[in-house]
């Protein structure tokens, strides 16, 4: 026996040994559980380092008398209603191909009164983010700019284009009141709106 348990009985020596083996435990747990609580923090935070990546810009062509999710005459003829969803890609299609011409040949001109639908999370969580951020926007004149930048920036269903970092990012961009829109986006301010249609 060594010389740490000299003059110890047996049942002192069996006693110290199972402290030391409990204290070595102990040590083990703790530095598991810090191990663990440090992969953890690293998975959260790693990802809010990346950069947001490169955020297309579109051609702006605006709205005529443009109020939130509305643009033209009111009280036009025809009152053309779109029901979309920003990570559609044929809404994307209607966006990039008819839209402009249907504003600049029909609102434009007083002969139809456009209105935006979101249809909530009918593609995903990203959908529904989006357009809360389109509506919260809205709060600040640029529903119909942020509307543009989104489809712009579409690369898919669900793959991070609209997570809450890039519609933040989108609202830099757009020079929105960062304030404003966070306490917007944040709060869900517009979650029922964004769903209603869905």
């Amino acid at each position: 026996m060594s010389n740490q348990y000299e003059g110890m009985s047996k049942r002192q020596i069996r006693r110290e040994q199972r402290r030391r083996a409990g204290a070595r435990n102990r040590l083990l747990t703790i530095g598991i559980v810090i191990v663990a609580a440090a992969a953890i923090a690293a998975l959260l935070i790693l990802p809010n380092l990346r950069p947001v990546g490169d955020i297309a810009t579109p051609d702006p062509f605006p709205r005529p008398q443009a109020q939130a999710n509305m643009a033209g005459d009111p009280n036009a003829p025809v009152k053309l209603e779109e029901f979309s969803d920003f990570q559609c890609p044929f809404c994307r299609r209607f966006f990039e191909e008819t839209e402009k011409q249907v504003v600049d040949t029909y609102v434009a001109t007083g002969k139809v009164y456009f209105v935006y639908h979101s249809v909530g999370k009918f593609i995903g969580e990203e959908s529904l983010a989006g357009a809360e951020a389109a509506y919260c926007a809205g709060d600040q004149a640029k529903f119909w700019e942020m509307h543009d930048l989104l489809f712009a920036n579409q690369t898919g269903e669900n793959v991070g284009a609209f997570s809450n970092r890039r519609l933040v990012a989108f609202a830099e961009k757009l020079e929105l009141e960062m304030a404003d829109f966070r306490s917007c986006f944040n709060g869900g301010k517009y979650i029922d709106l964004a769903n209603q249609d869905a």
